[in-house]
């Protein structure tokens, strides 16, 4: 059976950013999922690992470099791509301080793979 998964909030601090300093110290990103999934079943091991996935995640805020949150967004998704169970993911990256700098709500990019 095919599944939508939606893991929300996960939280990591990166060094991001195209503006001079933004890569300076860390900054704290807020990252939504929307995963398609094959379950095969009615067991933990029949789906995708939340844990792995949500680890796998951080680790790309916390481990890699972006200009954009679009290439950080795409890098995330293709993450997610290599669990098996995933076959497609869109991926929400929210940049919090960024809204704060321009007096709005919020700054977030999304992508799909595939697309």
């Amino acid at each position: 059976m095919r599944a939508r998964l939606f893991l929300s909030g996960i939280r990591a601090e990166g060094h991001h950013g195209a503006r001079p300093g933004e890569k300076d110290e860390p900054q704290p990103f807020v990252v939504d999922l929307d995963l398609d999934v094959e379950v095969t079943g009615d067991r933990i091991d029949a789906t995708a690992d939340y844990r792995g996935i949500s680890e796998r995640v951080r680790a790309v805020i916390e481990e890699g470099s972006f200009d954009l949150i679009e290439a950080m967004a795409a890098s995330i998704a293709d993450a997610c791509l290599e669990f098996d169970p995933i076959g497609r993911a869109t991926v929400v990256v929210h940049k919090p301080n960024a809204a704060t700098r321009l007096g709005i709500d919020g700054v977030a990019a999304a992508v799909t793979r595939p697309e």
